[in-house]
C-alpha cells in the first residue's frame, strides 16, 4: 500500500474553522508499454502490478490473442516501462495503432477499440445463473477490499468472481487500468473467466463492455451507471449487465435470463 498512497499536509476547513493535517492521496504514474520494441502507448496509472497491467491491456485491446504468444516481460518498475516480446517478434499493424483515441475513463485511458472490433466479437455464451442475493453479498464483500480507497477515495477496483466469493481483485486510479490487471493477472496465472462474473466501482461504457466480452465474461456489475453504448453493447454481445447496485437494490439492464430472485 505505501508504494501507492502518499502523505500530503492540507489545511481542512470546517464549519467551525480550519486546521492543519496530513492526508492520503493516490499515487499516480506514467506507464509506457513497448510490444515487440514499438511503442504504443502510455498510460496514467497506480504504480503497483504493472506487469498484469500491461498483459491486460494488450489482451484487451486485441494485440495479443493468446498466452503461448507471450516470450519476455521485462518490468521497469523505476522508469514505469513494461516490454513484451512475443515469439513471433511482430510489430503490431500500423492501421492498428491509428485506431487509438481517449477513452471517457479517468486517468486519460487509452483504447484501439473501434465499431469494427465490437462487430467483429462472438456473442458470449453461458448458462451461469446468480441470485440478486449472490449479487448484494459478493458488492459488499468487494467493497470492503479495497483499503487504498478507504484512505484516499481516489481509485477504482475490479474484480473476478463466481456467484460465492471474490477470486482475483485489482484497483487504479483508473476504472479501465482496474480491469485490465484483473485480466492480466487472470491470463498470466491460468484463472479462467468463463461462466464468471466482474464487478467494477466505475461506468460501464463501451470499451469496458468489449473488454469484458473478449474475455467471454458474461456478467458485469457496477455500483455505478452504463452509458446507452455500453448498454447496447452488452445486449448485442450477450452479457448481462447489472448497475448501480446500491444497497438492497440494483438495475438489469440487458440478459435478465441470468438473474434469479428467491433461488428460482
Amino acid at each position: 500500500m505505501d508504494n501507492e498512497t502518499e502523505k500530503v499536509s492540507i489545511l481542512k476547513f470546517t464549519e467551525t474553522g480550519s486546521s492543519s493535517i496530513e492526508d492520503m492521496v493516490a499515487k499516480e504514474s506514467p506507464l509506457t508499454i513497448i510490444l515487440n520494441n514499438r511503442e504504443l502507448v502510455t498510460l496514467l496509472c497506480s504504480p503497483e502490478n504493472l506487469r498484469y497491467l500491461a498483459v491486460g491491456f494488450l489482451f484487451s485491446e486485441g494485440l495479443l490473442k493468446s498466452k503461448d504468444e507471450i516470450k519476455k516481460i521485462m518490468v521497469d518498475d523505476r522508469r514505469g516501462v513494461v516490454r513484451v516480446e512475443t515469439e513471433g517478434d511482430e510489430e503490431p499493424a500500423s492501421d492498428a495503432l491509428f485506431k487509438r483515441f481517449i477513452t471517457s475513463g479517468c486517468g486519460r485511458g487509452a483504447s484501439f477499440y473501434s465499431a469494427i472490433d465490437a462487430q467483429d466479437q462472438v456473442k458470449v455464451e453461458s448458462q451461469v445463473k446468480i441470485s440478486t442475493l449472490e449479487v448484494l453479498a459478493l458488492v459488499h464483500e468487494f467493497q470492503h477490499r479495497s483499503q487504498i480507497y478507504r484512505s484516499t477515495g481516489g481509485v477504482h477496483s475490479a474484480a473476478l468472481c463466481d456467484i460465492r466469493d471474490v477470486l482475483v481483485f485489482g484497483e487504479d486510479i483508473g476504472r479501465h487500468n482496474a480491469v485490465d490487471k484483473i485480466f492480466g493477472s487472470c491470463i498470466l496465472n491460468d484463472i479462467a473467466t468463463d461462466d464468471h462474473i466482474i464487478i467494477t466501482s466505475g461506468r460501464i461504457s463501451s470499451e469496458i463492455l468489449l473488454k469484458i466480452a473478449r474475455r467471454n465474461v458474461p456478467i458485469i456489475v457496477s455500483k455505478s451507471a452504463p452509458t446507452n453504448l455500453g448498454v447496447r453493447l452488452a445486449n448485442d454481445l450477450g452479457v448481462t449487465l447489472v448497475g448501480f447496485v446500491r444497497g438492497k437494490r440494483m438495475n438489469v439492464y440487458t440478459h435478465a435470463e441470468r438473474i434469479t430472485t428467491n433461488g428460482k
